[in-house]
């Protein structure tokens, strides 16, 4: 199959999506005229399509698995309580760092991105409103920590890069902690230096709030013992699946909790939260299966044999490219990784340094005006398209960081 049928394909679903078309379909619809303009019959591309998303269905059985720990921490309020404290505790004077390692830390606990944002910025909205403090200076901060978290998380982008490498999950976040940590340090620099206009605005107050939020040690259980669970086979010697660890911990958080009756109603939001993302990848599965298929990671890597540029940087260039296609994060990181698994493998690049440089690099076009990420925590700070249009450069530089120190890391140890 030729490379151009795949390009047009993706090309198609890009513009799709620019035009509303729900994500799903419009890869849908690219992967359907890519297998045919690359020189397939209908069938043939059904099949290409169908064997993509079987490809999948193991990493989005432990999406859905997610889902109850992400519930429980949204639901009870735990996110909440986690980004509180660490407001509390650090104080205005590290108003940046707070925001930025609130969302760091609630990403790192397996809430997605957008959540994290949502949850902190009213918190950030107050603050920024007392101290004289610039909305988009708040969301770059809060986006900047959720970009550092998501590389550490047991969330969706992590679960299918380690899945399709065939890598532990742990030793992928193991690998990417050093990067997240320096990331989240370059995103308080970073914001230092953006201009401050349109201060921020808040009606709301987050010490009085009458919401009965869970105490910490509670609201920390589920995460630590999801990642004590993740982490029991490099110190145990013994493997427990995420599909397994996941819901495991967000239980134990909520019987922690003492929310045990509000189990069922936390797992449907938790559900709610994770069905549109196994629906993205059961599109992105199609469009993988595709450019699988083709000769694109080929024609690829013969650009950068010319261009003398080192095989590891394959896999977090993959993984930018395939984010800024779809705009996401966790589609980004399953085309790259569903399309170059095989290819960095052979190459002699280990799976957990494959999984978790394609993770990083897909951090760092993955906020592109396509994706209902931009709007959504545009919308939360109040910011207009162009004012959050103007954000991109800064979220690609401290997407650019991570994917740079994860790729650095590794080809220093080797």
């Amino acid at each position: 199959m030729t490379a151009i049928g795949a390009i047009i394909g993706l090309l198609l679903a890009i513009f799709l999506i620019i035009k509303k078309i729900a994500p799903a379909y419009a890869m849908i619809a690219g992967a359907v005229v890519g297998g045919l303009l690359g020189g397939f019959s209908l069938a043939d591309t059904v099949g290409m399509m169908i064997e993509g998303i079987s490809d999948l269905s193991s990493a989005i059985l432990r999406v859905l698995a997610a889902g109850v720990l992400s519930g429980v921490l949204i639901a009870t309020g735990a996110a909440e309580t986690i980004s509180n404290s660490i407001v509390r505790v650090l104080g205005e004077k590290q108003v940046y760092l707070a925001l930025a390692l609130s969302t760091m830390l609630l990403c790192a606990a397996g809430v997605f991105i957008d959540v994290a944002v949502i949850t902190v910025a009213p918190i950030a909205l107050t603050l920024g409103s007392r101290l004289g403090i610039s909305r988009a200076v708040l969301l770059i901060a809060m986006i900047g920590g959720g970009k550092c978290g998501n590389i550490i998380s047991p969330n969706p982008n992590t679960i299918i890069a380690a899945e399709n490498f065939g890598a532990s999950m742990s030793t992928v976040i193991f690998y990417n902690l050093l990067p997240a940590t320096i990331g989240l340090i370059f995103t308080v620099f970073l914001v230092k230096l953006i201009p401050q206009k349109n201060i921020a605005r808040s009606d709301r107050n987050t010490e009085t709030q009458s919401k009965n939020l869970p105490p910490l040690w509670s609201s920390l259980m589920a995460p630590i013992v999801t990642l004590l669970l993740l982490s029991a086979r490099p110190l145990l010697g013994y493997t427990i699946d995420p599909l397994i660890a996941m819901p495991a911990g967000g239980l134990v958080g909520i019987l922690c909790m003492k929310q045990w009756k509000n189990t069922v109603s936390c797992m449907t939001i938790g559900l709610q939260k994770m069905s549109g993302v196994a629906i993205l990848l059961i599109g992105t599965g199609t469009i993988a299966g595709i450019i699988k298929s083709s000769s694109l990671k080929d024609w690829i890597l013969q650009i950068l044999s010319d261009m003398n540029i080192s095989d590891a940087l394959i896999a977090p260039i993959s993984g930018a490219l395939m984010s800024a296609a779809t705009a996401s994060t966790t589609a980004g990181a399953t085309l790259a990784s569903a399309s170059f698994a095989d290819t960095l493998l052979s190459l002699g690049i280990s799976a957990a340094w494959g999984a978790a440089m394609v993770n990083s690099g897909a951090t760092v076009l993955d906020h592109l005006p396509h994706g209902s990420f931009f709007h959504a925590t545009g919308g939360v700070c109040e910011l207009t398209f162009r004012e959050r249009l103007r954000l991109i450069p800064y979220e690609c530089l401290i997407g650019g960081v991570l994917a740079v120190l994860s790729t650095l890391l590794f080809m220093i140890i080797h």
